[in-house]
């Protein structure tokens, strides 16, 4: 064992106070905090600006967001937490402006081009055109799904709110359409997202593949602990 090895085991955890992350420079705070909440689901958000007077179809924007989360299940409900307007946000205002969006998730094989829609780009560029992506279209919600992505949910804004504590915007959707091949739900709803390969995120910018360790049961007391297997696509 390294000495480097012996003093890491030997070392005390560093205890951070709130006077300690308030004096952080901001883009470390940022990163650490951002780290904090642990990995997140990596999605790319597909929006089209509302159409101009003339009848000319509007801009598709595509923007990744690692703040998506589950409300309910009846009816199909998803949180986004948007941050605040110190900035244009084109896809927040798209989504404000037609009631839809979609989720893509993101796969292994198109994070860097993920990455780059954070990007700042001009409201009538379209990052579908930038970054290499493609658009793909269905009647059931107006907003473009990436044809890239692995499992794609089609998305109706139900409520936006505004967060007074710090100006974020929370945008709860209901899900009216979702894309994915059929081998990887298993017969009680279970999707397979490792199949499928879709990553996480960890702070800001950290792209991840997972391992899955087990899938359990429903937990009773006093009753063994059931492992469920899991079918491979």
């Amino acid at each position: 064992m390294t000495e480097m090895n012996k003093k890491l085991l030997n070392a005390e955890p560093k205890h951070f106070n709130a006077s300690d992350i308030d004096n952080m420079v901001q883009r470390v705070r940022a990163n650490f905090i951002n780290s904090l909440s642990g990995f997140k689901s990596g999605n790319l958000i597909g929006t089209r600006s509302a159409s101009k007077k003339d009848g000319t179809k509007g801009v598709d924007n595509l923007a990744v967001v690692s703040s998506v989360f589950h409300i309910g299940a009846h009816p199909p409900l998803l949180g986004m937490i948007m941050r605040p307007h110190t900035v244009p946000r084109d896809t927040l205002q798209n989504i404000k402006d037609t009631g839809e969006y979609t989720i893509n998730h993101i796969c292994a094989s198109m994070v860097e081009k993920a990455h780059q829609t954070s990007a700042r780009y001009d409201f009538e560029e379209s990052e579908f055109e930038k970054i290499g992506l493609t658009p793909q279209m269905t009647d059931q919600v107006k907003a473009p799904y990436v044809l890239e992505s692995h499992i794609k949910l089609g998305m109706q804004v139900q409520d936006i709110q505004l967060l007074a504590i710090n100006q974020t915007e929370l945008v709860i959707g209901q899900i009216v359409e979702v894309i994915l091949e059929p081998q990887w739900v298993s017969d009680d709803g279970y999707v397979d997202l490792e199949a499928a390969e879709s990553v996480a995120i960890s702070s800001l910018d950290s792209y991840h593949t997972t391992q899955r360790i087990a899938r359990y049961g429903y937990a009773k007391a006093n009753e063994k602990l059931l492992t469920i297997p899991v079918n491979k696509a």
